[in-house]
């Protein structure tokens, strides 16, 4: 929540002086064109550096050239002592390093104090998974509600993209942001794959299940054209206006039918992705094939849920086991 309530209060580019307002358009412009950021990582990464330039500003720094590790420094530390969590710290700090990269190669900087920051570990919390069970009654209860509405409703329509979401989100383990950019022609049938586009731009095939493809096939078949209109496009998943689904709505559907089905824990989109990885891996599913899934750069992002399922497997042992 600090996290957000620091997002909502950064400093607008207006309030800059202009030379400083000019590097961080030109800062937010690389990471959305050249770098191929998220939406969502753009805004953050822009947010902290309007902050961390507006800091600056107040501490007489007029231009980018002015801007040191000294200013960094105190910038972090005002962020530390109002309580920023140890994960957001680390993000700002690396926001502080790529704003200050990018301006050293601009020639703004005659030498780069990113470096000199360090980078803040962060403590690797596991993620919340749902039991296989919870899951696979999650799905059958959303299968079973929507055949049960007329198809030619829009509730049945709603209940229909619903299915298909939560079905394609746990076959895949896709992100939520990889799902609404998702537009029909993606999903090969014949080879059951789809084609997603992730962070960075990067393009990679994604095996999906049956079960995962009838949910989808009966959305584009009796609920996608009951939504459509002429600006829905080639979009897969549409919102109830006929528009993309956007990321937010998409959450918000998971979160509903998660509560919806009484399952112990609200995991939301990201704890669905969780839950698959963590499935995978305990059928046998070895990492890299995980890692390739997920679309993980490093096998470190992908090792946390080795530790989840050792930590299930001890959980098993303690209670099974009579001399645990």
């Amino acid at each position: 929540m600090k996290d957000a309530a620091g997002a909502a209060n950064a400093p607008q580019a207006g309030t800059l002086p202009s030379p400083l307002a000019a590097a961080l358009a030109a800062f937010e412009r690389h990471l959305r064109s050249e770098r191929s950021l998220s939406p969502h990582t753009v805004r953050a990464y822009a947010g902290d550096i309007a902050s961390l330039l507006a800091y600056a500003s107040g501490q007489g720094v007029d231009t980018p050239d002015g801007l040191g590790v000294t200013e960094l420094r105190g910038w972090l530390a005002i962020q530390h002592e109002s309580g920023a969590a140890r994960a957001t710290l680390a993000r700002r700090g690396a926001a502080a390093r790529a704003f200050t990269a990018f301006a050293h190669r601009r020639g703004w900087l005659a030498t780069d104090p990113g470096p000199q920051l360090g980078t803040l570990k962060t403590r690797r919390t596991l993620p919340h998974v749902l039991p296989r069970d919870e899951m696979a009654g999650v799905l059958t209860g959303l299968d079973q509600a929507a055949r049960r509405i007329e198809p030619t409703e829009a509730e049945a329509a709603v209940a229909l993209r619903d299915s298909a979401v939560l079905e394609l989100l746990y076959a895949t383990g896709i992100r939520v942001s990889e799902l609404c950019e998702l537009d029909a022609g993606h999903l090969d049938y014949g080879r059951r794959t789809v084609r997603v586009r992730g962070k960075g731009d990067k393009e990679r095939t994604v095996p999906v299940g049956v079960p995962a493809l009838r949910a989808v096939t009966r959305w584009l078949d009796a609920g996608r054209p009951a939504l459509a209109t002429a600006a829905s496009g080639t979009a897969l998943f549409l919102g109830v206006r006929g528009g993309r689904l956007d990321p937010r709505t998409a959450r918000r559907i998971v979160h509903e039918r998660l509560r919806e089905a009484g399952t112990t824990r609200d995991a939301g989109p990201h704890g669905i992705r969780h839950s698959t990885a963590t499935h995978l891996l305990e059928g046998g599913a070895d990492l890299r094939s995980v890692q390739e899934i997920l679309g993980h750069s490093s096998p470190a992002t992908t090792q946390i849920y080795t530790h989840v399922s050792i930590e299930r497997l001890k959980s098993s042992y303690r209670q099974a086991h009579p001399r645990a």
